[in-house]
């Protein structure tokens, strides 16, 4: 396996990130504070792929719904056309588990956040961008975090090839889809969604690969909120 070798970043939010054997990065982009309704909200793309993501609350909960201790998180996912569906209820887990990991709930007790993720545009690895839409939007929102995190999507081709932030075109070819959160801090995986068949040596490779991948993400995180906060001063 190769692994991600150089960042290029440039004006306007994007950065691309190559290496050799096809292991490689789309373009970013990222815009946050964009809606005003939401208390923090942000767009991210990766490639053609395009999530909007929106944070409300720390606000007042339904009483069937409150939990004494913490705040109450829900999740709602909704694809470009249509209701949603099992795929759509999936994601909503696997990104709940995942900010419920990395934020600091009890700090807000018998209250409620929301997170509603809108996909304007789907080109492959989308859950992967909705986790990073989301980080981006609690950020902007201001809510405790202990730690960031970002996803990062890896296929294996039918030649056993590894493929970081595959298209759609690429996801359909493939025998194998795995989807990693990684924290900020140890670069430790927080979740993993996987589809296909695989081996414990390659289950193995990508998360190495998603681990090295994200410290390209979490860069372009710092390079993006620090163009957006010099923009204000």
């Amino acid at each position: 396996v190769s692994f991600l070798r150089r960042s290029k970043f440039e004006e306007g939010g994007m950065m691309e990130v190559s290496a050799s054997n096809n292991v490689s990065l789309r373009e970013f982009g990222c815009e946050q504070n964009l809606l005003s309704r939401p208390d923090g909200s942000a767009s991210f793309v990766q490639g053609d792929t395009s999530v909007m993501a929106g944070v409300y609350g720390p606000a007042e909960v339904k009483v069937s719904k409150e939990i004494y201790d913490r705040a109450t998180l829900e999740v709602l996912l909704q694809p470009k056309v249509g209701p949603a569906g099992v795929r759509e209820q999936s994601q909503e887990q696997c990104v709940r588990e995942t900010c419920e990991a990395a934020l600091l709930l009890s700090l807000h007790p018998r209250s409620s956040l929301t997170l509603i993720l809108q996909v304007l545009h789907d080109d492959g690895s989308l859950l992967s961008c909705c986790l990073n839409a989301a980080c981006m939007a609690l950020m902007d929102a201001g809510l405790s975090m202990s730690c960031l995190f970002c996803g990062v999507t890896c296929a294996i081709g039918a030649d056993g090839d590894i493929i970081a932030d595959p298209t759609a075109a690429q996801e359909k070819e493939s025998r194998a889809l795995m989807t990693f959160a990684i924290d900020s801090t140890e670069r430790r995986v927080m979740m993993s969604s996987t589809k296909g068949s695989f081996s414990v040596q390659e289950l193995q490779e990508c998360v190495a690969v998603s681990q090295k991948a994200s410290e390209k993400v979490f860069q372009f995180y710092r390079d993006s909120v620090r163009r957006r906060y010099s923009k204000n001063l």
